[in-house]
């Protein structure tokens, strides 16, 4: 069976999530160092079959590219030369604060919501669930 991953790109950390073989729902995978991110894929594609990539697609509120666009558009042309796995994008204005959002709800700690890194993953999870949704 194989999966599609996604991905909540940042210059420092990248949150990763996966769907359940039968791509119904969106798991919170691991938080990566950015400068560690084709490693770690290329451990993860090892032992996984992915159909498909999803990668966040910052927005401002008025719908034009974040200034974040143009490290993402390299991370994605890498992604495309190495892996040839189709890619799509989605849009994931929000996704922090709905991230946050679930952790309180969810009952974490204050101290445990300030690790950044629980926050990325949370948001690649949000990322992928909303593009799962609308297929």
């Amino acid at each position: 069976m194989s999966k599609i991953l996604s991905f909540d790109y940042g210059t420092v950390r990248t949150g990763l999530a996966e769907t359940d073989d039968l791509k119904m729902m969106a798991f919170s995978l691991d938080t990566v160092p950015t400068k560690e991110i084709f490693s770690y894929l290329n451990n993860y594609l090892k032992n996984n079959q992915v159909d498909l990539f999803v990668v966040g697609e910052p927005k401002q509120m008025n719908g034009l590219e974040s200034e974040s666009e143009v490290y993402i558009k390299e991370f994605i042309k890498k992604l495309k030369t190495t892996y040839h796995i189709p890619i799509v994008r989605f849009d994931e204005r929000f996704t922090s604060k709905m991230a946050f959002d679930t952790m309180i709800a969810s009952g974490i700690g204050k101290k445990k919501r300030q690790n950044k890194g629980l926050v990325d993953k949370i948001s690649a999870t949000i990322i992928l669930q909303g593009y799962l949704d609308s297929l």
